[in-house]
């Protein structure tokens, strides 16, 4: 028909206005076909969708049923192996449990007894040391104490060989300045003699010069200048005068002097005292030759000090010379087999009390 209609239309057998009225109805019905093929077709595709929609939803429904059946089979299989294997991990945990106690326990008891073993070993070390530091501590003070000794002999027997040689020494410069001094008093008697003779002259000389100046006093006195004038009266009143603030003036220079100086002496005479009376009262019992030593000793030590120096030097003075050092505690060596090793042991005899006091000075309880 579409063919036809063309062939028409191009040999013109119809006019222009049935042509336009065609060709809108031909579109008209075109459009119309087309509405009724567009609704056949949605209808069409609608009925089919919903039909696969329909398969699709039945389909992935006996999916899932059978994916979660087995699923939930599969889960319920796993729990009831998870409770089996929880079963055999509580039972497994009682006895691992009883192993890692043991196991533990065993491991504590060793490490207890390895600790025990070193807090002995390091007992016994201390004990050694602190036995070391005693004896070392003690030979030290014992050392101390002779040197102390020695020091306190050496200096009394200084002070012995001093006074010996002082004496010595003062009995020669007596000897030499005797003849020093005999031989300097003659030669300054025979020039003072000397001097003595030129003096008189000289005196016999001024002698008779002051009777030359008294002859001319006399002469003066009789002018009209004489020192019986107004004026020479009043100078000679002023010059009394100043001579005597002068005098007053030294005088109580003098007497401050005076004073001070009292206060010094009364002052040294009390320290004095004391001190000899200190003296005195520490000394009385010692013999002659003793004291002389001790009044040397103890000559330049403070006032205030004078008993713990004389408690110091007392037993030298007495004994008279340097005490001998005391002899040092005989040292025993001993060897003991233990294995393949060789230890050396060394004991002290050492005094007891003495072990005492070193430990309390040393500090250990």
């Amino acid at each position: 028909m579409l063919d036809a209609l063309k062939t028409l239309f191009e040999n013109d057998v119809v006019s222009e206005d049935v042509r336009k009225q065609i060709e809108e109805a031909w579109e008209a019905k075109i459009k119309e076909n087309k509405l009724a093929v567009t609704a056949e077709l949605r209808e069409e595709f609608a009925q089919k969708y919903e039909h696969d929609k329909a398969t699709m939803v039945e389909a992935i429904d006996n999916l899932v049923s059978e994916r979660l059946s087995a699923e939930i089979a599969e889960f319920t299989e796993d729990r009831k192996q998870l409770s089996e294997a929880k079963a055999k991990y509580a039972v497994a945990m009682r006895d691992n449990a009883k192993l890692l106690k043991g196991f533990v326990m065993e491991s504590l008891k060793k490490e207890v007894s390895e600790l025990h073993e070193e807090q002995k070993s390091m007992a016994n070390n201390f004990s050694k040391l602190e036995n070391f530091v005693v004896d070392a501590l003690a030979n030290e003070i014992s050392e101390f104490y002779e040197d102390k000794k020695d020091l306190a002999a050496t200096k009394v027997k200084l002070v012995k060989e001093a006074k010996k040689h002082l004496a010595k020494v003062k009995e020669n410069f007596i000897q030499r300045s005797a003849k020093a001094v005999s031989s300097t008093v003659d030669k300054a008697l025979r020039g003072e003699i000397k001097q003595l003779k030129e003096d008189i002259d000289a005196a016999r000389k001024n002698d008779f010069g002051r009777k030359l100046f008294e002859a001319f006093a006399n002469e003066y006195q009789g002018s009209y200048l004489n020192e019986k004038s107004e004026t020479a009266k009043l100078l000679k009143v002023v010059n009394v005068k100043d001579k005597q603030i002068a005098e007053a003036k030294a005088f109580a220079v003098k007497a401050k002097k005076v004073v001070e100086a009292q206060e010094a002496e009364k002052k040294q005479l009390v320290e004095s005292a004391q001190r000899k009376e200190i003296m005195h009262g520490l000394i009385a019992p010692l013999s002659n030759q003793q004291q002389e030593i001790m009044k040397d000793l103890l000559e330049s030590v403070q006032t205030n000090r004078l008993q713990s120096q004389f408690d110091k030097y007392l037993p030298t003075v007495i004994d008279g010379e340097a005490p001998e050092k005391a002899k040092k505690a005989k040292l025993t060596e001993g060897t003991e087999i233990t294995g393949n090793r060789e230890i050396v042991q060394t004991s002290k005899t050492v005094d007891e009390s003495n072990v005492i006091d070193m430990k309390r000075l040393a500090g250990i309880k």
